[in-house]
Parts: C-alpha cells; sequence; structure tokens
C-alpha cells in the first residue's frame, strides 16, 4: 500500500530524529569517530536511511549538537521573564545553563563535546548570550570592549564548570554554579554588591528539564 505523504514525513522525521539522537548518545560518550555504521545500529535504522538524510558523520554530529543546543536555548526562553533587565536575564540563564548539568548529564556532555559550537553556533546558548551581553551594554549594566570576546569568556567559564561539576560529583553544584556566576559579571564589570545581588535572585522552578532523547524528565 502507498504511504500518505503526511505518514512519510513522519517516519522520515522519525528516522532522523533517531538517527540524531544516537549522534547525541557517542558525543556525550566522547566518540566522536565512531563509523555510520554503528550509529545506525544505534538508531535501528538502515544504512541507506542514513544518507536519505545526511552526506557525511560530520554532518549528523553538527545536526546533533545543533540540536541539544536550541533545546537548551528554548528551555531558557520559557523559564525567561520578558520584564527582566539584561543584567537579571543574562545571570538567571547562566545560572539555569549551571544547574543543568546535574539535572540533564546526558544533554551537559553534548555541549561539553561540542566545545567551540558554544561559541559559534547560531543556535542554543551563544546567540542569547550575545543578545543579552549587548542589551546589558547598551543599558549600562555591562562594560565590554569586545562582545564576541566576553562570549568566549563566558562560554569557556560555563564548559569549565560543567566539567568540574560532573567530574566531582560530591561538590555542591548550586554554591558552584553561583560562585562563578558571579565571577563572570565581575568579568563583565559589574559591581561587586550588584553581582552579589543578581547571583542571589531566587530562580523559577526548574521543572520540564529537557533531555537529549526528546524527553522530559
Amino acid at each position: 500500500m502507498t504511504q500518505t505523504p503526511n505518514r512519510l514525513e513522519r517516519r522520515k522525521a522519525q528516522t532522523r530524529g533517531a538517527l540524531i539522537s544516537a549522534a547525541q548518545g557517542f558525543i556525550a560518550s566522547g566518540e566522536l569517530n565512531v563509523p555510520i555504521a554503528e550509529i545506525t545500529k544505534a538508531a535501528d535504522v538502515g544504512m541507506g536511511s542514513f544518507y536519505n538524510h545526511f552526506e557525511s558523520r560530520d554532518q549528523l554530529f553538527q545536526a546533533a549538537v545543533d540540536g541539544a543546543l536550541e533545546l537548551l536555548g528554548m528551555y531558557l526562553d520559557s523559564l525567561t521573564d520578558v520584564d527582566a533587565d539584561p543584567a537579571d536575564a543574562f545571570t538567571r540563564s547562566f545560572r539555569i545553563s549551571g544547574r543543568l548539568f546535574r539535572l540533564q548529564p546526558e544533554l551537559s556532555r553534548v555541549l561539553i563535546h561540542s566545545g567551540p559550537e558554544l561559541i559559534t553556533s547560531q543556535h542554543g546558548l551563544g546567540p542569547r548570550a550575545v543578545r543579552d551581553i549587548g542589551a546589558g551594554v547598551d543599558a549600562g549594566y555591562f562594560r565590554v570592549p569586545d562582545i564576541q570576546l566576553s562570549l568566549a569568556l563566558v562560554a569557556g567559564a560555563l564548559l569549565g564548570l560543567g566539567q568540574l561539576l560532573l567530574e566531582q560529583p560530591d561538590r555542591d553544584d548550586a554554591q558552584a554554579v553561583d560562585a562563578m556566576a558571579y565571577s563572570v559579571l565581575l568579568a563583565l564589570g559589574v559591581p561587586d554588591d550588584d553581582a552579589q545581588d543578581l547571583c542571589a535572585r531566587p530562580l523559577p522552578p526548574m521543572s520540564d528539564v529537557p533531555s537529549v532523547d526528546g524527553e522530559r524528565e
């Protein structure tokens, strides 16, 4: 029986999603040179199906990283107060992102292994951080001469923090995240008292935490 276009599109989307999910699992475990055959086996799809969606493993891995970054970015957007000032919005996003390293370690490992993608990707944290830093500069909260360099500083701090939290499970994550957020704010030119205040503000409830398998925790 010939499949209807809608059903065919759903199956194609399911296959693509399965490949991306499998790739995210390999990225999370640091297996970046895994053969395509192993990826298709993990996704439970045929080799031919792979090339219906991606030209290469690198293209698939790029889609997997972009998907994880955008998943996190959308989650942060869902917790954003539209009336918050730029400094508060930036600090909140950093503190929530840091807490996700323990709440969703699989997603976090994808981010850690993506490394520079946090800075260069047009998805997820990078564009949102640039937006908030730029708005903070315009509003006089941040004093930085180069927003891209500031983004590199923020991304490096977040990745280093995430690696530390994953390697040291006994470390108090909330305390560590807020301490790093405080240091980042100082580096962006925020006065000490203001930085302390921003890092002490209550965060919204972190429900429906995203995961790279598409489910919610």
